[in-house]
């Protein structure tokens, strides 16, 4: 395929969402964004597998780092992309509409356009966002070529509704495990049913109450959750085994150590096993070049509530925010769309601040 980096926003956003690039399979995308990026005389043009980069040498005193995924959770009949009316507003209906093809539309165009920006840019477009961490684009990069973040500052196009999200939650997975004795269910009393030794497990996690945690003026909420269940062995056999996995979203103001903790607290007595953990990111918004670019794009910061990978870049002492249209509530959903008009606003912040002088 090939993409007119020409053409709007708007159209640019449904045809990299037509070009289907879940998780895995991001391959044809990213050769469409390399080969479209290559005739640019002002952009140096990397490629890490199914990761793009693309990068300004102007030597201007500052650098910013732009980044956006280009792969998708599964497609359930919401491709080929179509337009819409919600309440008189028009929509673009489909899959990575929302999270995120339409912020890394927005990412290509400037790309492509801004031959003379304020500030040097580099352009990251990488695979592998919504699946396991040890995939990510952005991760495996980082590893081979960390002289390509370094940066003053980093924006992500994760959907924020066209609002400045700081930082982001911290997020950990569990697997609480409970144990039985196999048995013929014709006569439970001879087993032990791990299945219904799980039920303190979910009365813990019903029970819990969300923490609200204040974070450099920006309030997180975190949560805890069983998002799995699984147990059992056949239709007439009592359970010797039954696990939860579990989900907890903590605030950037906590390591994983301390979350780890916590976990462990809540579900004391059972045997958990920590299966995943990143960190979350401190919003970074008193740095100097944040709060210019809040300031040009006219928005009141929010946090993030979600993991994404700005943790990567804060990690490394790079202050970094998410930036992007569309709904996050709308993200992975099965009528997921974007207002056209956050597609046009979000380029017009972002054009205004790397433009500016």
């Amino acid at each position: 395929m090939v993409l007119d980096l020409t053409a709007s926003s708007v159209d640019l956003t449904r045809a990299i969402c037509d070009v289907p690039s879940v998780s895995g399979d991001e391959k044809t995308l990213a050769d469409a964004i390399e080969a479209a990026l290559a005739p640019f005389a002002h952009l140096e043009v990397i490629r890490h597998g199914n990761t793009i980069v693309a990068r300004t040498a102007l030597g201007r005193t500052q650098r910013v780092a732009i980044a956006g995924h280009i792969d998708t959770v599964p497609i359930n009949a919401n491709l080929p992309t179509r337009l819409i009316d919600v309440d008189g507003e028009p929509y673009l209906w489909g899959r990575g509409t929302v999270d995120m093809k339409a912020g890394t539309a927005v990412q290509l165009k400037l790309a492509a356009e801004l031959s003379d920006p304020a500030i040097d840019i580099t352009w990251m477009w990488y695979d592998n966002e919504e699946v396991e961490a040890s995939k990510n684009g952005l991760g495996l990069l980082a590893a081979v070529r960390p002289d390509l973040f370094v940066a003053d500052f980093a924006i992500l196009g994760e959907p924020s509704n066209g609002e400045v999200e700081g930082g982001c939650n911290g997020t950990m997975r569990a697997i609480v495990r409970t144990s039985g004795v196999r048995a013929h269910s014709a006569r439970a009393w001879i087993g032990e049913n791990a299945i219904h030794r799980a039920a303190p497990i979910l009365s813990r996690l019903a029970e819990y109450r969300a923490r609200e945690v204040l974070v450099e003026g920006l309030l997180y909420r975190e949560s805890m959750s069983a998002v799995r269940i699984a147990g059992g062995v056949a239709g007439n056999v009592i359970p010797d085994v039954c696990e939860v996995e579990v989900n907890y979203r903590f605030a950037p103001s906590k390591s994983a150590a301390d979350a780890e903790a916590h976990v462990r607290s809540v579900l004391a007595g059972f045997d958990v096993e920590i299966t995943d953990a990143a960190e979350g990111a401190r919003p970074g918004l008193d740095a100097p070049i944040a709060q210019q670019f809040v300031e040009a794009v006219g928005a009141e910061p929010r946090p993030k509530y979600g993991w994404t990978d700005v943790a990567r870049f804060s990690a490394l002492g790079i202050p970094a925010v998410n930036y992007g249209p569309g709904d996050p509530h709308l993200a992975h959903h099965d009528e997921e769309r974007v207002p056209l008009a956050q597609i046009d606003a979000v380029e017009r912040g972002l054009r205004a601040w790397l433009s500016s002088r």
